[in-house]
């Protein structure tokens, strides 16, 4: 059987009711890979954990109000099967409880900042890359960049100060080589007066 995952493809193949899951290399890749493996997991034991609760509520009902497509156990098998939805339901909410708390203790070793970690407000476009442009007032935008973003400007505009200050001193040489032309011109000129 081969599901889907939103990023990436989990193969499954189902042996006598035992799951083998062949994960993406993708999701092995990295630590951070796994953890958001790891919480696509979570959030598919928080569905199974509903659906256990649900089969639990219906094993406490009378037989009686049992539908005839619900496939209830009568009697003390009823009991049983209780017993074992109740363990399965707390085995499953363990499991859960133990994936949040790995995944927060990495999302805490990583020194991860709350504001990558928060969602941005409806509406918010993300900024691009590269050197700002100045804003109406003439400040530079950078309210929304990043330090990636601002390493790029600084370096932008210490390429653009290079260049400039390489053009001035050309244009101050040719300006030398020309007063140093006029002026051995007209050194040239004015000797033939002198003597």
């Amino acid at each position: 059987m081969m599901a889907t995952n939103g990023s990436g493809d989990v193969n499954a193949q189902q042996t006598n009711g035992v799951h083998h899951t062949e994960v993406d290399p993708i999701w092995t890749s990295s630590r951070t890979a796994r953890q958001i493996y790891a919480l696509g997991e979570v959030e598919k034991d928080i569905s199974r954990l509903l659906s256990v609760a649900a089969t639990s509520m219906s094993l406490l009902t009378l037989p009686q109000t049992d539908g005839p497509d619900d496939d209830l156990p009568e009697g003390g098998e009823r009991s049983e099967q209780f017993v074992e939805k109740a363990n399965e339901y707390f085995q499953t909410l363990d499991d859960i409880h133990i994936a949040m708390r790995s995944s927060l203790a990495h999302i805490r070793q990583s020194r991860i900042a709350p504001t990558a970690i928060n969602a941005p407000p409806a509406g918010v476009v993300p900024p691009s890359l590269g050197v700002g442009t100045p804003t109406a007032d003439g400040d530079p935008a950078t309210g929304g960049r990043g330090l990636q973003e601002a390493r790029i400007e600084l370096q932008s505009w210490r390429e653009i100060h290079a260049s400039l200050q390489q053009l001035k001193a050309v244009r101050e040489q040719e300006r030398a080589n020309e007063q140093h032309a006029q002026g051995t011109g007209s050194q040239v000129v004015q000797s033939p007066m002198q003597i």
